[in-house]
Order: C-alpha cells, then structure tokens, then sequence
C-alpha cells in the first residue's frame, strides 16, 4: 500500500507540474528562433480581425488575393496576431492602393481587444511612416535623450529622424521593425527613422490597423535578432 501511495504522489506531482508546465506555454509568449512567416499568403490563420462596430462584417474590410492582404481601411479596427511576441525583427511591405491616408502597425499590444488597445504603434500614416504613436500610456525614450515616458494625452506622437522615405502611392515600401528588450528601432525602406530606448511595454500582440482608406500588405515574416537582414 505504502509504495502504491509513493506513486500516487509521484504521479500527482507530476501531473501539476505538466499543467504548470502547459499553462505557461499557453500563456506564453514566442520568441522566434528561426525566421517564422506571420502571413501564409493564402489566408488570415494566426490572425484575429476586429472591429468595435457591431454588424459588420470583417470579411468586408480584409480579404487576400494573389498572396497580398488587402485592407479597405473604413472602418477602424486591426488584424493581430493570435499569439504575442517578444525580441525579434518583423519585416513587411505596404503600398496604398488609392489614395495615401492612415494606417500603422501596432507592436507590444495587449488587454482587451478594442479601437484602439495599449500599444505602441510604428506610424503608417503618408508622409510620417517611422514615428512612434504612444497608445493608451506605452512610452519610450528617445535615442537623443528626449523622455516620452508618463505622458497624460491618450495619443502621443513622437517625430521621426528623417525626411519621409517612403515611396509614391501604388509602390513598395519596407518596414523593419527590431524589438530587444526596452529598444524599438524603425527602417523605413531601409532609412533608420526612429530608435526608442526604455519602452513600457516589451511584449504582445503585432496588429495592422485598419484606418483610413485602401491599403495592402505582404511578406510579413518576424525572424531571431541575430538573423537581422541575413
């Protein structure tokens, strides 16, 4: 009786630490150790569409053809990934199918899913792509030494270091995005525009907002820091 009750025991003990175990992989969040497509090309698995207006159909707003996600941009809301990510690079491309207006991609986001979550955002808006928008009281601190930290508006704009480097209506544009540890750092087809330094949030969900008018995106892929333009 005494050994079928050391097993008993060893068994529930280890049973509590496989749930212990599985729960902190559920709850978990990804550190990518090899380059990981977010978009298959094919269709939205691994993403979540939302928007807070009741009775509308999301399939209205996103739909993918010809490996590309096409977003109609009215009304607001944002595509995010299931899972939440933490120290990588993200790569995308965006072009704006009409006329250039508002979008962004949404780094570090959390809490409930709403328009919009606590985030900070890497501007899209034309003209301005490579600023930081701080969300719902996100904040970081410029490579310059300038302190966005604790700020009481709702939405914080922070400059960018550059003149736009973006490229006309109709083409191309890539956004590498690094995130390690407290740092956030913004390419702009390959122009640094922006580096935040001490950031309030270090982990999340990666969204891509719809705001504004016509907008696609392609080749969304996160991949190791180490792995950095390899």
């Amino acid at each position: 009786m005494k050994d079928v009750a050391c097993r008993l025991v060893g068994l529930g003990v280890l049973a509590v630490f496989l749930a212990m175990l599985g729960g902190c992989q559920g709850s978990g969040v990804v550190m990518p150790d090899e380059k990981t497509d977010l978009f298959n090309g094919r269709d939205f698995s691994g993403w979540k569409l939302h928007v807070d207006e009741e009775g509308v159909d999301v399939d209205d707003i996103w739909s993918v053809r010809d490996g590309v996600v096409n977003c109609k941009g009215v009304p607001n809301g944002y595509m995010r990934t299931e899972g939440k990510y933490k120290n990588y690079v993200l790569h995308l491309e965006w072009r704006w199918a009409g006329r250039p207006t508002n979008s962004g991609v949404l780094l570090h986001s959390s809490g409930k899913d709403k328009v919009w979550p606590r985030t900070i955002e890497a501007q899209l808006k034309a003209g301005n792509a490579g600023q930081f928008v701080l969300i719902n009281g996100t904040g970081v601190t410029t490579d310059d030494g300038k302190d966005w930290q604790n700020v009481e508006e709702t939405y914080v704009g922070v400059p960018k270091k550059e003149p736009s480097s973006e490229k006309p209506a109709g083409q191309w544009n890539t956004y590498d995005i690094i995130c390690k540890g407290d740092v956030i750092t913004l390419y702009v087809n390959e122009v640094l525009q922006n580096k935040g330094t001490k950031a309030t949030d270090t982990s999340g969900w990666i969204c891509l907002q719809s705001e504004g008018s016509e907008i696609e995106f392609r080749n969304i892929y996160i991949k190791p820091i180490d792995l950095y333009f390899q």
